[in-house]
């Protein structure tokens, strides 16, 4: 089938399954939409039983979706702009602190913790893992994704603090989770012993730091082209223009593309308003990237509920995805009560701050793209079963409830301010 063909029917589900949705389940649109893309699989995969040539069809049409190069080299730029597009820096810098540490500090942590865990888990289990594998799959299974969580927090009136904290830290944990994970991948790749430190520290260095560099000299001329003209038509394509260009400089010159992406986002989304872009091209330009970031939400989350077609499902791996869910939930516990206690003196967080945000650190699309990463020989199959695991999990029941806990939370906050 070709690329048309499946876009195609892929947006054509995407709309049914959200109608249905909106109109019956009324549930939080990429859980809802998650949800009954993996009831609409569970239904192929029963047919297939009566009529094999169904299951064997739809799984290769699954089969045929490259889904890291879909989510990682073509849309993660753009759900990541349209993100930063929307956040604000003033916002942002007085939770940098936190922020920074959460999304550098709290990755790494996060990595070492969950790959430690899983090695002695796997070993108990009689399933003995390489280390370096394991320490993959932290990597990998650490970044959040904050698309399923935000419209929730804002349900549930949480404070405007607490919803930048996540938002800043899924913004960019997911670059700097991918530099982690790309560092590691070598190091599996060449062997411990032929990897030089210094080596690694300049590649860390080189996709970190080239990438925050590349965003802001690209956002800073992408301004000045939009400030020259007055042209929302012409303003929109630029916006759109720079997003593709930028991906394919940091491709070329081995930069982190979504950090440089985010930086982009975040400079053009609070400097042209004032300055670049008339009431219209403000108005246009927010809502094409409000629509770019629901078109492809929408995408991405069926693709994850058919992603259940390809996975391997095995006994071993599932109990192993139940054992990782624990130990991930744990591991961001730990990695943001560091940087929670440095700041909580300096800056006001609200109570349960480690709770709520461990919590509402939903993974997604991007932790099953790196799985698909892996070679065959690191254990691909296993880790992309535990993954899809922590990740349904993550989305439906963490997501359902996040929601909950903070209203649970506040009114408590609010009870003991009365009756102090």
């Amino acid at each position: 089938m070709d690329i048309f063909a499946i876009v195609t029917v892929l947006t054509i589900l995407s709309a049914v399954f959200a109608y249905v949705n909106t109109k019956f389940l009324k549930l939080p649109f990429t859980i809802g939409l998650m949800i009954i893309a993996m009831g609409f699989t569970l239904a192929i995969i029963i047919l297939g039983h009566f009529e094999n040539r169904i299951l064997v069809q739809s799984k290769e049409l699954i089969a045929s979706i490259d889904f890291r190069t879909l989510l990682l080299d073509v849309m993660l730029s753009f759900l990541l702009f349209a993100g930063a597009l929307h956040t604000k820096l003033e916002d942002l810098a007085k939770q940098r602190g936190p922020i920074i540490l959460f999304a550098t500090f709290g990755i790494l942590v996060s990595t070492f913790i969950v790959g430690s865990a899983f090695y002695y888990v796997a070993m108990w289990m009689g399933h003995p893992i390489d280390y370096i594998y394991c320490l993959l799959f932290g990597a990998l299974i650490s970044p959040t994704d904050p698309i399923a969580v935000l419209g929730i927090l804002k349900d549930a009136q949480a404070p405007k603090k607490l919803e930048i904290k996540i938002v800043g830290e899924s913004l960019f944990n997911d670059g700097v989770g991918v530099v982690v994970f790309l560092v590691l991948l070598s190091i599996a790749q060449r062997g411990i012993a032929s990897v030089d430190a210094q080596d690694v520290g300049f590649l860390f260095f080189e996709e970190v730091f080239g990438g925050l560099t590349l965003g802001l000299l690209m956002g800073w001329l992408g301004f000045k082209v939009m400030k020259s003209i007055d042209h929302y038509e012409t303003e929109v394509l630029i916006t759109l223009a720079l997003v593709m260009g930028i991906h394919a400089l940091a491709v070329s010159l081995h930069f982190s593309g979504p950090l440089a992406v985010v930086v982009a986002g975040i400079f053009i989304g609070n400097k042209s308003p004032e300055v670049a872009w008339s009431d219209s091209t403000k108005l246009y330009v927010d809502k094409f990237w409000e629509l770019v970031d629901v078109f492809l939400n929408a995408i991405l989350f069926v693709l994850i509920g058919f992603e259940l077609l390809i996975i391997t499902i095995n006994g071993e791996y599932i109990l192993l995805g139940l054992l990782a869910i624990p130990i991930t939930l744990l591991s961001r516990y730990l990695a943001l009560k560091g940087p929670i206690s440095l700041f909580s003196k300096k800056l006001e967080f609200i109570p349960k701050t480690d709770l709520i945000m461990t919590w509402g650190g939903i993974r997604g699309g991007i932790s099953i793209a790196l799985a698909l990463s892996l070679q065959p020989e690191m254990e691909r199959e296993l880790f992309l079963t535990v993954t899809y695991v922590v990740v349904v999990f993550s989305i439906i029941f963490q997501g359902l409830t996040i929601g909950s806990l903070v209203k649970r939370i506040l009114n408590k906050q609010e009870l003991k301010k009365e009756n102090t």
